[in-house]
């Protein structure tokens, strides 16, 4: 089917389910044609529920922790302009440092932080080029916070926060925006994947993945430099700025611990 000469062209990673599959309905729903990336089959049936909605969708199946992968989701764009990029892969890992094993601590750095910087860099320059687009960055409130029993996770995060304000600065003078959506604990399938669901968090109150997309996508499309989810996550980010790290690290534990969840 051929775009319509009104129609713009959307990229979201991680948007087999959660709040990327809801970020790739807010494109859908809102004139962008799609294409969506995941490294699991169920990015298919994600195409079909979205192309209900309306939209042109093309899927790639692949690792975004690799620079392989982000080359093949790459490659399948095929030269067509990215109206708007929405790097949000990435995953979790539970436990203490010392017990992961580190080929699944190294899988989390490399899609959160590696992939990620590698995709918005290809396409980034592809912006620059003709000066416009938008950029969406999935961060996260845990960024704010040093993580106990989710370290590794915790510093992507951290990692991501900084360097999407960096990036937006780099970029102040042109007409693309850059926005770090960082959402709290959200109702996905994260805390499973991660291994936390004997923990505080895993089993505690979350928020709608719709209404944290919603936000997010809002806050992209007006330009804003960024947006947390949540009136609890804003009141916990802004208490995490005047907190002291090692209190911080403390709270985590109590969130984060194995065993954490028994009553």
């Amino acid at each position: 089917m051929a775009r319509a000469a009104n129609t713009q062209l959307a990229v979201v990673t991680g948007a087999s389910s959660g709040i990327g599959l809801e970020l790739a309905k807010q494109c859908a729903s809102n004139g962008f044609d799609l294409v969506i990336a995941a490294d699991d089959s169920a990015i298919e049936q994600a195409a079909g529920d979205l192309r209900k909605l309306g939209a042109a969708v093309e899927t790639v199946q692949a690792d975004l922790a690799t620079l392989e992968g982000v080359d093949r989701l790459y490659a399948a764009l095929k030269g067509r302009t990215v109206d708007a990029l929405l790097a949000n892969a990435g995953h979790g890992l539970g436990h203490g440092f010392l017990d992961q094993d580190f080929a699944d601590a190294r899988h989390v750095i490399d899609t959160n932080i590696t992939g990620t910087l590698y995709l918005i860099q290809k396409i980034g320059r592809d912006m620059r080029a003709r000066n416009q687009g938008r950029i969406l960055i999935t961060g996260s409130i845990a960024g704010f916070m040093p993580g106990s029993f989710q370290a590794v996770y915790n510093g992507t995060k951290a990692f991501i926060d900084s360097f999407s304000f960096a990036l937006r600065d780099e970029l102040k003078d042109t007409d693309i925006t850059v926005t770090c959506l960082m959402p709290g604990p959200t109702d996905t399938e994260f805390f499973e994947r991660a291994d936390m669901m004997d923990t505080a968090v895993g089993q505690g109150k979350k928020d709608d993945p719709a209404m944290v997309a919603k936000v997010g996508f809002d806050a992209m499309m007006k330009g804003e430099g960024d947006v947390v989810a949540g009136w609890k996550n804003k009141l916990q980010t802004a208490m995490a700025t005047v907190t002291p790290s090692g209190m911080l690290a403390s709270q985590h534990r109590k969130m984060a611990e194995p065993g954490s969840g028994k009553n």
